[in-house]
């Protein structure tokens, strides 16, 4: 468009922008600008994980060394928490309250250990992931990295910390007639079905606790009431005898449950399959795949919100 001027020459109006009148959506979009942080897909955003998977491990292994650098015992409190836990648990509910309900303490000290060990892990885990994002503010906001590396990295300093602790574990199975056996292969896959379970239950409490910080200060309430429910100081049928079975039966396929009792089901020479749920190992498989499936996606899908505020 042109007009005349005063003097007689002719004005050319400038062309109209083409970006001008565009939402600033489409303005990121014409010139190929992406969100900042943004979600990627969940198979790249599998593929980034692996591709941290040094990190991961380098940050959890520098957590280990650092967690009880400033104690005079250092490292030897990954073993000696437990213990000391499991030497209370002993004497006032194996002593006290009796809760063996027939088992010898050749059965229930080792039944009584192994249960502190193993669910310490799955507290643990639970303990860290949900401090995963909210007590790593700087890292998630100063650098770009899958955010799962977090909780996922925390989970397997737990499993770190457990397999220094199961030495000791070891040496209290064999030091009441509980010698290494073919069943003590089980082992393997019962830490590696264990340890899904945990990074699963690790992401979403992660999830959960950078929406709400103070979620840290309710859990040890919750952990304390599942740890009473789940069997770590008595046998769940000995304990349950005479009540309804399908009430044992829900009671015996709590997670914490089921890894505990086959954790010693392959440690303790004195407790048979006659304590385990049926179909334990599938009942262990599926709560190993539900929840660190479910938990994965379930956080995964908040990825763009870590670190926000």
């Amino acid at each position: 468009m042109s007009e005349t001027t005063h003097d007689g020459g002719v004005a050319v109006d400038a062309a109209p922008s083409p970006d001008e009148g565009l939402t600033a959506a489409r303005l990121a979009a014409r010139h190929g600008l992406t969100v900042s942080g943004a979600r990627p897909p969940l198979t790249e955003y599998v593929r980034q994980l692996w591709g941290r998977r040094h990190f991961i491990l380098a940050f959890s292994q520098a957590k280990l060394t650092a967690q009880y650098s400033q104690a005079k015992l250092g490292q030897l409190w990954q073993v000696a928490t437990p213990l000391l836990n499991a030497a209370v648990y002993y004497f006032i509910f194996g002593v006290i309250l009796r809760a063996s309900r027939g088992m010898t303490p050749e059965t229930y000290i080792p039944f009584l250990v192994t249960g502190v060990f193993v669910f310490t892990f799955t507290q643990s885990s639970v303990m860290a992931g949900v401090r995963a994002i909210s007590g790593n503010l700087g890292l998630v906001r100063a650098l770009h990295f899958p955010r799962a590396s977090l909780p996922v990295s925390f989970a397997l300093q737990q499993l770190q910390q457990l397999l220094f602790s199961m030495i000791v574990l070891f040496v209290v199975a064999i030091g009441f007639g509980s010698y290494p056996g073919l069943s003590w292969l089980l082992i393997v896959p019962v830490l590696a079905l264990q340890f899904l379970f945990n990074t699963g239950l690790a992401l979403i409490v992660a999830r959960m606790g950078a929406k709400t910080p103070d979620l840290a200060q309710l859990m040890p309430f919750l952990l304390r009431t599942w740890m009473y429910a789940s069997g770590v100081m008595f046998s769940i049928s000995g304990m349950l005898a005479g009540r309804p079975e399908w009430f044992i039966r829900l009671m015996q396929v709590n997670p914490a449950a089921v890894y505990m009792d086959l954790m010693r089901f392959a440690l303790i020479d004195g407790y048979g399959a006659s304590h385990l749920p049926p179909h334990v190992w599938a009942v262990a498989l599926f709560w190993a795949v539900v929840v660190f499936a479910g938990g994965f996606v379930y956080f995964w899908k908040a990825e763009e919100r870590y670190g926000r505020g």
